[in-house]
């Protein structure tokens, strides 16, 4: 693959020039994580709002996939201003387990999602970065499944081909809102709101604005608007119904949604408009 207009000045998307580990492959693949050096494979973002009941199942499962993959990584825990114990888990998960290469940020008051990823890319030393939410939603074998195409484009974009315990009335909503994103962009991708794989670099430049869960569909058609290239994957995930603030079915969010699906189509006529 050519190198990418998308990619960090010093970085390129081919596989063979990400770090792999160097040492006798009889060494535990843990101990083969190259955590001291400048830049890193993988930052991983974990933002929590009161997840004192998820955190620690979340991040025994990431550690279990990276365990599994020759990436050196980070993993950044962002507590966002929650009322719970949220914090008091993730310290204790850390001083259990000292020597994963895992840090704990947290917010003085709740700056929200959006806020929160983008500011964990500033926060990270990894080439390429993540967001994996700390409710715990997505099973090591997902995990694998994303990170081992990493590398293999500018996006990564997974796709949810089943979502066990979704309510039917989720799962059309969520398909109204691909298609309107698809129709207002026109690109034709399966899904939006999946966790994508960027380089790191992408987020600090084209950080999105939008302050709910569109922020994901902002920055991906963005980036696309740029050249971007990707790929789709198909994967499992289960869901976890959220109320008040968590929830994804409050007014504020709709307002996220409203704003992205503006921005979306305002970028879709100026980019027209300049190709002719």
């Amino acid at each position: 693959m050519q190198t990418s207009e998308l990619a960090p000045p010093s970085a390129t998307t081919a596989l063979p020039d990400l770090q792999r580990a160097t040492t006798p492959a009889n060494t535990p693949v843990n101990a083969r994580r190259r955590v001291d050096d400048d830049e890193l494979d993988l930052t991983i973002v974990v933002p929590c709002f009161n997840e004192e009941h998820n955190i620690a199942a979340t991040l025994a499962t990431i550690v279990a996939a990276m365990g599994e993959l020759p990436w050196s990584y980070e993993v950044l825990v962002i507590d966002d201003g929650s009322s719970d114990q949220t914090v008091a888990v993730a310290e204790g998960y850390l001083q259990a387990h000292p020597d994963l290469p895992i840090r704990l940020h947290k917010n003085p008051r709740n700056r929200g999602l959006t806020r929160t990823y983008v500011d964990g890319a500033f926060l990270g030393r990894g080439r390429y970065y993540r967001m994996v939410c700390g409710d715990s939603t997505e099973p090591k074998e997902t995990l694998l499944k994303i990170f081992g195409k990493l590398g293999g484009a500018d996006i990564i974009l997974p796709f949810h081909e089943t979502v066990p315990g979704k309510p039917a009335f989720r799962r059309k909503l969520s398909q109204v809102y691909t298609g309107m994103v698809n129709t207002l962009s026109g690109y034709h991708l399966r899904y939006y709101n999946g966790s994508a794989i960027h380089f790191r670099y992408n987020v600090m430049r084209w950080g999105p604005y939008s302050f709910g869960f569109g922020f994901q569909a902002e920055l991906i058609t963005r980036l696309l608007d740029e050249g971007a290239t990707f790929i789709e994957i198909p994967v499992v995930a289960t869901h976890v119904e959220k109320g008040g603030p968590n929830s994804a079915l409050n007014f504020r969010n709709y307002l996220s949604v409203g704003h992205t699906l503006l921005e979306v189509l305002i970028r879709r006529i100026r980019r027209e408009a300049f190709q002719r």
